[in-house]
C-alpha cells in the first residue's frame, strides 16, 4: 500500500479545515515514521510540492547526499513526500527552475557531457586503432609483395572479429551496463593493438589473429556508447550526446590517418600501434575513476543536474532499474518479426558498407588514381573525417531542436537519415568525375560530412524503439553491418583488380545508398515498438 503526505498552502483554508488537516497530517506522519522511509526531521511545512519516491531511486536520497538545504534554504526532508514500496517508476514534479532546459554553458560543463567526452575519447581510440592498418597496409604490401585483393583480405581481418562480438557484446551491455563492458573492451583492443608489431614479425596468421581480436573487442564500443547515453541523457539531448561521442569516432579517423605516417617515418611501421595501444590503457584508468554507470551513483554531479536528468527521463530510468532483470537470452525472433528492426538493420548495413569502404580504401584510392604519395594521401583522406565530426554534432543539435519544436520523433529521424544517405549517394557520383585530388577530396568531404546525419537517424533510433533491448538491437544491426563491411572491403579490392577502376565501385555504392534510404523511410518509426507480441514481416517467412 502507498502512504502519502500532501502539504498545501494554508492561506486559502479556514481555521477548522486547517485543524482537521493538521490532525490528519500528524497521524500520517506517525505511520510514515514507522515505515522504511521514516525521517526524524520530517515535519509539515507550507509551500511544498509532491515528490514520488521509489525504493530504488529516490530524489530525497539524492538531495541528502548533496546537501541538507535546497535553493530556498529549506531542508529537503521538509518537502511533502509520497512513498511507494511497489513503485518501480521514478517521477517528480519540481520547481520551474529545475524543469527549464539548461543553458549552453551549463550543458557543456555538466557531468553528463563529461561522460560523453570520455565516450568520444574511447571511440577516437577505437577508430584510430582501426585506420592505422589502412596506412600501414601500403608499406606492408610492398615489403611482402601482397596484391590489392590480398591486402583487402588483411584489412578485413579486423571485421572477422567485429562480426562475432556485437550481439554478445550488446547482450552483456544490456545486462551489466555500458561502463564495465566498455572498460573491458578498450583494455582488450588496446592490448591487441600493442601486440600487433610482435604478431607481424611472428607470422601472417598471428597478424590476422591480432587484428581479429581488435575487432572482437571493438564490437562492444557502440552498444556501450548507446547504453551510457540512454542512462545519462534525457530524450531531448540524446542526438547531441551521440553527436559528441561520434565526433570522437570521426576525429579518431583523422588522427589515425594523419599521425600514422608521421609516426611511421620517425619510429618505423609499427610505431603507431604501440602509441595507440598505450593510450588505451591510460583511458581505462581515467574512465573507471571518473565515471559512474548512472547519474545517481556519481559523486561529482550537482543536485540540479540530477533533478533535471531524472525528471526528464522517467522511462529510461525504469529501464535502468530493470537492467539486471533482463533475460540473458533476448527474444531474437520477436525482435526480428518487426519491420522497424529491419529498417535499422538495413540502415546500419549500408552505413557500415560506405564507412569501411571509404575508411579502408581512400588512401589507396588517392595513391592509385592520382598517384599521391602515402603521407599526402593520408591527409587527403583525413580531412573529410574532421568535417564529419563537426557536422555530426550540428546534425544532433538540429535534430534536438526539431523535436523540442514539436516535430515528431519519427519524422525527425527520417529527415536525418534521408540526408545521411541521399547526400553521400549524390556526392559519390560527383567523386567519380573528379580530375584532381583536391576536387576529389572536396567531393569526399561532402559525402562523409552528410553521412554524419545518420548518427541522428538510425543510431539514435535504436534507443527509441526498444530501450530495454537497445544493446542487443545494436548488436544485431552491427553484425549485419559488419558482414556488409566485409563484403564491401574485400569486394572493392577484387572489383578494382577485375575492372581496373574505382569509379564503378563508387557508383554501385551510390545506388545502394539510394535504395537503403527508401527502405528506411518506408519502415522506420520513432515510437516505442511492442516486442512482447510477435509480428509478421516478409523476412520472417525466410527465417
Amino acid at each position: 500500500m502507498d502512504s502519502a503526505i500532501a502539504l498545501r498552502q494554508p492561506s486559502s483554508i479556514s481555521s477548522s479545515k486547517l485543524f482537521q488537516t493538521t490532525k490528519f497530517l500528524n497521524s500520517q506522519l506517525l505511520k510514515f515514521q514507522t515505515s522504511p522511509f521514516s525521517f526524524e526531521r520530517l515535519k509539515p511545512k507550507p509551500r511544498c510540492l509532491p515528490i514520488n519516491v521509489s525504493r530504488r531511486s529516490s530524489l530525497l536520497r539524492i538531495r541528502l547526499r548533496h546537501g541538507s538545504t535546497d535553493e530556498d534554504g529549506r531542508s529537503p526532508l521538509n518537502h511533502s513526500v509520497k512513498a511507494s514500496s511497489n513503485d518501480a517508476h521514478f517521477s517528480a514534479f519540481t520547481e520551474k527552475k529545475e524543469l527549464q532546459a539548461p543553458s549552453f554553458a551549463e550543458f557543456i560543463t555538466s557531468e553528463r557531457v563529461k561522460v560523453a567526452a570520455m565516450l568520444a575519447l574511447a571511440l577516437a581510440l577505437c577508430n584510430a586503432d582501426r585506420v592505422v592498418m589502412s596506412v600501414a597496409i601500403v608499406p606492408l604490401s610492398l615489403s611482402h609483395g601482397w596484391t590489392k585483393s590480398f591486402a583487402g583480405i588483411v584489412q578485413s581481418s579486423f571485421l572477422w572479429g567485429y562480426l562475432v562480438s556485437p550481439i554478445a557484446g550488446g547482450t552483456l551491455v544490456d545486462y551489466y551496463g555500458g561502463r564495465i563492458v566498455m572498460a573491458w573492451g578498450v583494455a582488450l583492443w588496446s592490448l591487441a593493438t600493442f601486440l600487433t608489431p610482435w604478431a607481424a614479425e611472428t607470422s601472417l596468421w598471428a597478424l590476422l589473429a591480432m587484428r581479429a581480436m581488435v575487432g572482437v573487442a571493438e564490437g562492444v564500443a557502440l552498444p556501450c556508447m548507446n547504453n551510457m547515453v540512454a542512462r545519462w541523457f534525457p530524450p531531448t539531448e540524446r542526438a547531441r550526446a551521440v553527436g559528441i561521442a561520434m565526433a570522437g569516432f570521426q576525429f579518431g579517423s583523422a588522427i589515425g590517418l594523419t599521425l600514422s605516417p608521421i609516426l611511421m617515418s620517425k619510429s618505423g611501421i609499427f610505431g603507431p600501434f604501440v602509441i595507440f595501444g598505450l593510450s588505451g590503457f591510460l583511458w581505462v584508468l581515467v574512465w573507471l575513476s571518473a565515471t559512474s554507470s548512472t547519474p545517481d551513483q556519481n559523486n561529482q554531479i550537482s543536485k540540479y543536474e540530477l533533478d533535471y536528468i531524472m525528471n526528464k527521463r522517467q522511462t529510461s530510468f525504469l529501464v535502468d532499474n530493470k537492467t539486471k532483470a533482463t533475460k540473458v537470452i533476448p527474444p531474437f525472433r520477436r525482435l526480428l518479426s518487426k519491420m522497424p528492426t529491419w529498417s535499422l538493420i538495413v540502415a546500419n548495413s549500408m552505413h557500415s558498407w560506405g564507412f569501411f569502404v571509404i575508411l579502408s580504401w581512400m588512401p589507396v584510392y588517392f595513391n592509385f588514381v592520382f598517384h599521391v604519395d602515402l603521407r599526402h594521401a593520408a591527409w587527403f583522406s583525413a580531412v573529410p573525417w574532421s568535417v564529419m565530426a563537426v557536422m555530426g554534432y550540428l546534425a544532433g543539435l538540429w535534430s534536438d531542436m526539431l523535436i523540442r519544436g514539436g516535430t515528431s520523433i519519427t519524422l525527425t529521424r527520417k529527415i536525418m537519415q534521408s540526408i545521411g544517405f541521399f547526400g553521400p549517394g549524390v556526392a559519390l557520383v560527383g567523386l567519380t568525375t573528379a580530375k584532381s585530388p583536391v576536387i576529389a577530396s572536396a567531393w569526399l568531404t561532402l559525402a562523409v560530412g552528410l553521412k554524419s546525419f545518420s548518427h541522428s537517424g538510425f543510431l539514435v533510433n535504436l534507443q527509441e524503439i526498444a530501450p530495454q533491448y537497445s544493446g542487443v538491437l545494436h548488436g544485431l544491426s552491427n553484425t549485419a553491418g559488419t558482414f556488409a563491411a566485409i563484403v564491401g572491403t574485400v569486394g572493392a579490392g577484387f572489383f578494382v583488380e577485375l575492372v581496373g577502376s574505382f569509379q564503378g565501385f563508387l557508383l554501385l555504392t551510390s545506388l545502394m545508398y539510394f535504395v537503403a534510404a527508401i527502405f528506411y523511410n518506408l519502415f522506420s518509426t520513432g515510437e516505442r515498438v511492442n516486442f512482447d507480441e510477435p509480428g509478421k514481416c516478409l523476412f520472417m517467412f525466410i527465417l
